[in-house]
């Protein structure tokens, strides 16, 4: 029985990655760079971003919301910013970004730093944490693409520290299925409405620069 529920989980897990990444393809670059602009704006603005001594980052690729700019900002306004190595069990390891002549070809078409890798803890240590999806849901649950690579390091982020998940528009979403392993996020960003507070709260949950 539990066997057939983790099957059909897993199936519908599936049948709506293919959905958004089926969206997302039909995206023109130009949409996607507009979108990148936005969501790096919009972070930016963020107090907790300014308050950011160390970020956990990536670097987008394919049709993934576009994060170099955003990268590069933060590295040029003094934040200390690390990316992901993927190791070879699929779990993160982390190394610091020191401008984009210091990545590397990495496994599966990802740019990595060629810095001294940091160790699996090094995530624990940041004061803010930038997460790649495919959709969040309104309570916070994230559906990534499928390797498990996130929730493994999600769940070395304290519960203080803010997780934000970088979207396109029609990308959060009333529910997205999950297991009992799927780690939840706790900001959502998206091209034209922002920054949304997880879980949303009634009456709407966009936040402020202020706030």
């Amino acid at each position: 029985m539990a066997d057939a529920a983790s099957g059909g989980l897993a199936a519908e897990k599936a049948a709506l990655r293919r959905r958004l990444m089926a969206d997302r393809t039909r995206l023109g670059p130009d949409q996607r760079a507009a979108a990148g602009r936005a969501l790096r704006d919009a972070i930016l603005e963020l107090p907790q971003v300014q308050m950011a001594g160390t970020v956990a980052a990536y670097y987008s690729l394919a049709s993934e919301p576009g994060t170099h700019g955003l990268v590069y900002a933060l590295w040029k306004r003094g934040s200390y910013v690390l990316l992901p190595l993927l190791r070879p069990d699929g779990d993160l390891d982390w190394a610091s970004y020191e401008g984009p002549d210091s990545l590397r070809p990495g496994p599966r078409g990802l740019a990595e730093p060629g810095e001294p890798a940091r160790g699996l803890g090094a995530v624990a240590r940041a004061d803010l944490v930038l997460v790649p999806a495919l959709a969040v849901d309104r309570s916070g649950v994230r559906l990534g693409r499928g390797g498990g690579s996130y929730d493994r390091a999600l769940a070395r982020v304290g519960p203080g520290i803010p997780t934000i998940a970088l979207l396109y528009d029609g990308e959060l979403l009333d529910e997205v299925p999950a297991a009992a392993h799927d780690q939840r996020v706790r900001l959502a960003a998206r091209p034209s409405a922002g920054i949304t507070r997880l879980p949303v709260a009634a009456g709407g949950a966009k936040i402020r620069a202020a706030d």
